[in-house]
């Protein structure tokens, strides 16, 4: 894909995360990896005020160029392209029900099968720390070994995928599973999957509509 290309895939994606409403305003980012750097959306972008030509293209040393600047979280995007070859795309959201699981500084159980399809058997939560900072960064980078998705404490989550609309997909499904475990919590603690449900599950599964264009690895879940 060319440049131009490129940058209208990103537009559209931006604005279909915005109808999917897991972006509202100028919250969340999202970029694809271009060459040895990556097109990003920019700083205080909307879906009515992005276009091709404000997307940024930055390197992943966070070298850039152009009227406009880079989206702030630039450097978790770039952190998690360096740790993940394999990942082509990344989207961050401030979705409400991941808003309001992350505020809660803990893992997704569990609770349902289809938290399998982010590679475990739970969505691990990184702690809080400030936005568009290094630490921040290399956090997000780590909980996504193994997994396609985390939380962010107190702030939101982020996905990686092969493609942009794989890494849409990913972050609409994850907001729904945490809508799914807010509705659950009201008529108390979820069961949780057992170690071997999680075994038959990865072993069963394969490649799906599910909000994932990866298969993936089966990981436990993390224990605190």
């Amino acid at each position: 894909m060319d440049e131009a290309a490129g940058r209208a895939e990103l537009v559209a994606q931006y604005q279909r995360a915005d109808s999917l409403k897991l972006n509202e305003l100028a919250s969340g980012n999202i970029s694809r990896r271009f060459g040895e750097g990556m097109l990003i959306s920019p700083t205080g972008a909307s879906a009515k005020t992005i276009s091709p030509e404000n997307v940024v293209y930055v390197g992943l040393d966070g070298e850039w160029s152009g009227e406009h600047a880079p989206s702030s979280e630039w450097m978790m995007h770039a952190a998690i392209y360096r740790d993940h070859p394999d990942a082509n795309a990344v989207v961050h959201t401030h979705s409400d029900y991941c808003v309001a699981v992350a505020c809660q500084n803990k893992p997704l159980p569990g609770f349902h099968y289809l938290i399998g399809v982010f590679g475990g058997g739970d969505v691990p939560c990184v702690p809080y720390t400030t936005y568009g900072g290094p630490e921040l960064a290399a956090n997000a980078a780590a909980a996504l070994r193994g997994r396609t998705a985390c939380l962010l404490a107190n702030h939101g989550m982020i996905c990686r995928a092969r493609s942009l609309n794989s890494a849409v997909d990913l972050a609409h499904r994850l907001e729904i599973m945490c809508r799914q475990y807010v509705l659950t919590c009201q008529l108390g603690e979820p069961d949780v999957l057992s170690e071997a449900q999680w075994a038959e599950f990865f072993a069963r599964s394969r490649p799906s509509n599910y909000g994932g264009a990866e298969r993936p690895k089966a990981v436990s879940p993390r224990r605190p």
